[in-house]
């Protein structure tokens, strides 16, 4: 019997060995090939690009995983405590692999056989990390041994604070986050601090199988799931009974967050700023690199700009009547269900879409668009509403089938099926009447800027970014027409002209090959010899060619270019009276310079760039002040601030150009249409047919451009002019954006002298005269004093301009360019 037990022994220990060996072999083979897990060290993963306004809120997000990394220190205990207690309750004990889990989970799966279930798994945190970092997601023996192995290695290597981090910033919630702070401002629009034990408590349930537990379709999985984590954390003493009593007793809370941009009416910006970002780093820098990025965009400004720009455009479309709904649908059935499924302009969120119901002579029956939930689109609730025929008066002209007519009754208007946009409003009588809206054709846009910085505080490329993303205020090329005047007259005054200076405002043409041009001014008529104060008021076009003319038309395309208007201008007649294609973001660059005395702008998106560390890797300020970093006052001077940016037009010349459009805004073109309180100066610009309407005005430390017009260029009608459609809008937006703040004069440069001169001749007058002006002269000059005129010498001789190059002839004969 000895000798058996010994020989079985023997055959065991044999057998033993072998295994051994062949375990050893095995593992030495599957290790041969192991990841280096020492590039943990450098883990850097695709973190998410935030932008955000000049006061800090957030604007938009860019990732392809929407992930904020956060250091260990930074995650509360009780997150820490509610991953542990679902994933690897004795992770601060364990080498790296469970052995008792391990255990657990093989006899568990036995027990199942042949129940269909699926097998429990044992994997530990630091085995999770192995895997998600280091590893493929194969269900295979090999994997699992690789993953054992280099479980034990990384906690020999790192901390166990280290790996909870990488594993808490790494790991999929679903819903496109990944990472604690990416899931926690996903699911609840919150910071991980903020959490409560339920919220915390969810989110560790989801990394298992985020889809199994989806806060909307698995509503009470989710919570099972939730509760059952709340257990563990008071099972494992992390929390009380009472309080996990409690925080089982709350509802998930989920709010869903939208991707996109955050903050209201910033589309357009948050566009500019990410196409920007992508030509300055590049595609994977912005959606990986986690830039920080703080813009120059005024909330405020913002809002007021889109309210000023879609009133102005809601009204000229109106004027024209109503064009027929947004669709039509049958009402017969769940007319909710198929109103639901037409998606509204959703950054428009004060008109709703409705659907007649039934209409008679004096009203309207309507059904409104139900609200959508955001994460399944499931309609929650129905409502019907009464529209009266005086809420919808300006339907009444219909413009259908490029018919238009007048119609009397609101069932001509619409009829049953017909879908439309509604506006609910509170009457004087605190009665919810229900206004009529349809999306213009029309369009525009306006952008502000601080003339200083050249800081953009607001922009708007249109009537919605959702209805159109074109960007009309930086990427529509639109004849300015007269709003480019200032820039012809900023060089006759910047090469010996005054405003005094008088110009022959007769009829001219301009004769080339057989072809002839006949500029002229708008309504046909002419006020003979003007000053160039009055041609810049009330906007001649005669003047102006014959200004360009007298100096010279490549003096006019050298200014221009400098100013930023054109990269290369081409020297013709027609183009001084901007005729030349242009963006509205050019256009309020160059008047900054008219308004800051005459410094070179460059406008800015964006303040500041910093990287995933904080860094800062872009600054808009090219200004310098190296005494500013003094830590003490030792009674050195004061610290001075370098401003190294091109003088592209003499400071006195930007006084008496900015004096002049202060005339536009009193007596010129926009003259009642302007109304701020305090001083401006502007200039009003309308194309040939009306096809684009322009103003662009400035106070001293606020400059803002509005352009109205077709996305293919079309006439809007007579009287559409810039001083009719888009000064009201400069108009309005100002108001709001100055309100609040003190007036401040226009800055008179050292030197200027103030001398009285009549307005019409351009001679010395007496003071408080009538048709008297206090005008502003440089040094060494002023007023004539003898009476003589630019271009009289036409009129007498009879003769015809026609010193223009082949390609001036056929610019300015084509018919192109801004003449009002």
């Amino acid at each position: 019997m000895i000798r058996l037990i010994g020989y079985l022994f023997g055959i065991g220990a044999v057998l033993f060995l072998m295994v051994a060996a062949g375990v050893a072999w095995y593992i030495g083979d599957v290790s041969r090939d192991l990841p280096d897990y020492e590039v943990l060290n450098s883990y850097e993963p695709p973190v998410t690009t935030r932008v955000h306004a000049a006061d800090g809120e957030l604007m938009a997000e860019y990732a392809h995983e929407r992930r904020l990394f956060l250091p260990i220190q930074a995650i509360p205990d009780r997150v820490k405590a509610a991953f542990i207690s679902a994933e690897d309750k004795n992770f601060y004990t364990h080498p790296g692999v469970d052995i008792t889990g391990l255990a657990r989970a093989v006899i568990v799966n036995i027990q199942n056989l042949g129940s269909g279930r699926r097998p429990v798994g044992a994997s530990t945190i630091t085995q999770q990390v192995a895997k998600n970092f280091l590893l493929s997601a194969d269900q295979t023996i090999d994997r699992k041994v690789k993953e054992a192995i280099l479980s034990f290695r990384i906690e020999q290597a790192y901390s166990k604070d280290r790996i909870l981090e990488l594993y808490l910033n790494e790991i999929f919630f679903g819903q496109n986050a990944y990472g604690i702070a990416g899931a926690a401002l996903t699911y609840f629009g919150k910071s991980v601090n903020e959490l409560t034990i339920a919220e915390t408590a969810y989110l560790a349930a989801l990394p298992k199988a985020p889809s199994n537990y989806h806060p909307i379709r698995q509503a009470e999985r989710a919570i099972e799931r939730r509760n059952w984590v709340i257990d563990r954390m008071v099972e494992n003493g992390y929390v009380s009974a009472a309080d996990g009593a409690d925080a089982q007793k709350q509802p998930l809370g989920v709010i869903p967050r939208r991707s996109g941009s955050y903050l209201f009416a910033s589309e357009y910006f948050s566009e500019e700023v990410r196409r920007e970002l992508i030509d300055r780093y590049g595609v994977d820098a912005l959606y990986e690199g986690g830039l920080s990025v703080r813009t120059t965009l005024d909330p405020h400004l913002q809002e007021l700009a889109r309210k000023a720009l879609q009133k102005g455009l809601i009204s000229y479309d109106e004027r024209r009547g109503f064009r027929g709904p947004v669709a039509q649908i049958a009402i017969t059935g769940d007319w909710a269900k198929a109103l639901s499924e037409i998606e509204p302009l959703r950054d428009v969120p004060e008109w709703k879409l409705g659907v007649v119901l039934a209409a008679t002579d004096t009203e309207l029956e309507i059904g409104i668009r139900p609200e959508t939930d955001a994460a399944d689109g499931a309609a929650v609730a129905t409502e019907t509403a009464t529209v009266r025929a005086e809420d919808m008066k300006w339907a009444f002209r219909l413009d259908r089938d490029k018919q238009r007519k007048t119609v009397k009754t609101a069932s001509e208007v619409a009829a049953p099926g017909d879908v439309i946009y509604f506006e609910p409003r509170k009457g004087e009588d605190g009665v919810t009447h229900w206004r009529m809206r349809q999306p213009p054709k029309v369009q525009g846009a306006l952008v502000a800027m601080d003339p200083h910085t050249g800081r953009v505080l607001a922009m708007v490329g249109g009537f919605s970014y959702a209805q159109s993303e074109f960007n009309r205020a930086t990427q529509a090329q639109r004849q300015p027409g007269s709003a480019f005047k200032p820039f012809v007259y900023s060089a006759a005054l910047d090469n010996g002209y005054t405003p005094a200076s008088v110009v022959l405002d007769a009829p001219i043409e301009v004769v080339s090959g057989g072809e002839v041009w006949k500029p002229k001014n708008y309504g046909g008529d002419s006020a003979g010899p003007s000053t160039l104060r009055l041609g810049i008021e009330k906007s001649r076009n005669l003047m102006t060619v014959r200004l360009a003319q007298d100096m010279g038309m490549n003096l006019v395309s050298e200014y221009a270019e400098r100013f930023g208007l054109y990269d290369k201008m081409l020297p013709v007649l027609a183009m001084s009276l901007g005729s030349g294609e242009t963006t509205v973001m050019r256009m309020v660059s160059a008047y900054s310079v008219l308004a800051n005395g005459g410094k070179q702008i460059k406008p800015s998106l964006i303040d500041r760039i910093q990287d995933r560390y904080g860094k800062t890797i872009f600054r808009h300020e090219d200004r310098t002040c190296d005494a500013c970093v003094a830590t003490a006052w030792l009674d050195q001077e004061e610290p001075e601030i370098i401003d190294e940016r091109e003088q592209v037009l003499d400071p006195m010349t930007s006084y008496q150009i900015t004096s002049m459009m202060e005339g536009v805004v009193t007596r010129g073109t926009a003259a009642s249409k302007v109304n701020l309180g305090r001083p401006t100066a502007g200039k009003t610009g309308t194309t040939n047919e009306e096809k684009d309407a322009w103003f662009v005005g400035y106070t001293p430390d606020l400059v803002t451009g509005v352009f109205i017009g077709f996305d293919n260029p079309t006439p809007m009608g007579r009287g559409s002019t810039g001083g009719a459609l888009a000064a009201p809008v400069f108009n309005d937006f100002m108001l709001g954006a100055l309100e609040g703040t003190r007036p401040v004069d226009f800055r008179i440069p050292n030197g200027m002298k103030l001398i009285a001169i009549n307005r019409k001749t351009g001679m010395q007058a007496e003071p408080g005269g009538p048709d008297v002006i206090m005008e502003a002269f440089k040094p060494g000059t002023g007023p004539s004093d003898i009476y003589s005129v630019i271009g009289m010498e036409d009129v007498a001789t009879g003769a015809d301009i026609t010193n223009v190059s082949p390609q001036a002839n056929r610019a300015v004969v084509s018919g192109t360019g801004g003449l009002y």
